[in-house]
């Protein structure tokens, strides 16, 4: 079940001039958090906008004449989705695609506009997988697997590839981490070349069945998920995955809902790059300062397939997150004056007002005051703590 040196290589050349290279460019905002040499390399500017297209691709071109005739089918919550239905029209062949209810509308319109017919099912990809399965085996198309299958795995190797052909001196290699296929592959195409590297895989806690699996050592469901990634949101690893990864893979590591967010907006602001939740996934472990890195990094920014209404909210997530959003609710009195002095302050405290919520009927009101719970911006959380002290100072917060 593992990959051989000829395996990678043979992927390596079959996807030449198919899959773009993509590019690893350095990154001196995480250097100076981490204090490594970081560089990022960008999937999220991949064909379909994530690293998918490389084993989709590999798997469906692989196929024979008489399963190409069945079609394919898939299950995703968007990015492999995508690389099925953009291979297979690439190849001629016809795709379905079982997507979960609730997936992000972009992501249905970019598969449909691959050339996939796209089905809703289940509330998560693990669902929506059990009728893709269902539905090969009543029709005879193929299934192409997210991530549990050796052509999957080795196309996903060639990002492995890339990176120590871009980067000769790397030494860490931080992964995204869900079904696993990505992460094999890179072990796998790092280890079978340069065995002294360090390879590190990603989870968001919320959706972290890997720790378990790995204790247990084997693949083990997580009871529930409840992630902003739902690229990585995967219940339970993949057995080819697994293999590769217990094989190779140095180190396993968790990264919050509130790391997820303010690494997307790092990437918005400091990289001029727009990742997705689980794009971003390394990009926060490596700015995290857990990792205790040296040398050469390379972080994988994985996807960059984000709805724009997701992307407002994990902004704002993340700005409040890296303390540039503070709300308080402060007590005023209710004459003439009372709001503008709360506002003055604010002003001369160097917030800047955004919102502005009047009440009368809070419980613990006296007669004559007003309850104000305003929403200011910040410069971080030294600020807010200057901004928090002048309030109380000034009496406009209780105890």
């Amino acid at each position: 079940m593992l990959l051989t040196a000829a395996d990678i290589d043979d992927a390596t050349r079959e996807l030449s001039g198919v899959i773009r290279r993509t590019p690893s460019i350095a990154s001196r905002v995480l250097s100076e958090r981490s204090g490594a040499d970081v560089w990022l390399k960008c999937e999220n500017l991949q064909r379909t906008g994530s690293f998918k297209p490389r084993g989709a691709y590999l798997r469906i071109s692989r196929l024979t004449a008489d399963e190409r005739a069945r079609g394919v089918v898939a299950a995703s919550a968007g990015n492999h989705a995508q690389g099925v239905a953009w291979a297979a029209s690439d190849l001629g062949i016809e795709s379905r695609v079982y997507m979960p209810v609730g997936a992000a509308l972009p992501k249905i319109a970019a598969t449909k506009a691959y050339g996939a017919e796209v089905m809703s099912a289940g509330a998560t990809v693990d669902e929506a997988l059990v009728h893709a399965q269902r539905y090969a085996d009543e029709t005879g198309a193929v299934l192409i697997h997210p991530f549990d299958h050796l052509d999957i795995v080795a196309g996903q190797s060639t990002v492995g590839v890339e990176i120590l052909e871009q980067i000769p001196d790397v030494s860490a290699i931080i992964v995204p981490l869900g079904g696993g296929g990505l992460l094999a592959g890179v072990a796998a195409a790092v280890r079978l070349r340069r065995p002294d590297v360090r390879v590190i895989g990603v989870q968001a806690a919320e959706a972290a069945a890997w720790p378990a699996s790995l204790d247990r050592r084997h693949p083990v469901p997580v009871a529930s998920m409840n992630t902003m990634a739902d690229g990585i949101a995967v219940a339970t690893p993949g057995a080819v995955p697994f293999a590769h990864v217990t094989e190779f893979v140095d180190e396993i590591v968790t990264v919050s809902e509130e790391e997820l967010s303010t690494a997307l907006l790092l990437m918005l602001e400091r990289a001029k790059l727009v990742v997705e939740p689980a794009g971003a996934a390394a990009v926060a472990a490596a700015a995290s300062g857990r990792l205790g890195l040296s040398g050469t990094v390379c972080v994988v920014l994985s996807g960059g397939n984000i709805d724009p209404l997701l992307l407002r909210h994990v902004t704002t997530h993340g700005l409040t997150a890296a303390g540039r959003f503070l709300t308080v609710t402060a007590t005023v009195s209710d004459r003439p004056g009372g709001l503008v002095a709360l506002l003055e302050l604010l002003r001369d405290q160097g917030a800047s007002v955004l919102d502005v919520v009047h009440s009368r009927v809070a419980d613990d009101l006296y007669l004559g005051e007003v309850e104000v719970t305003v929403s200011v911006e910040t410069r971080g959380h030294d600020h807010q703590h200057i901004v928090r002290r002048a309030l109380a100072d000034a009496g406009f917060l209780r105890d």
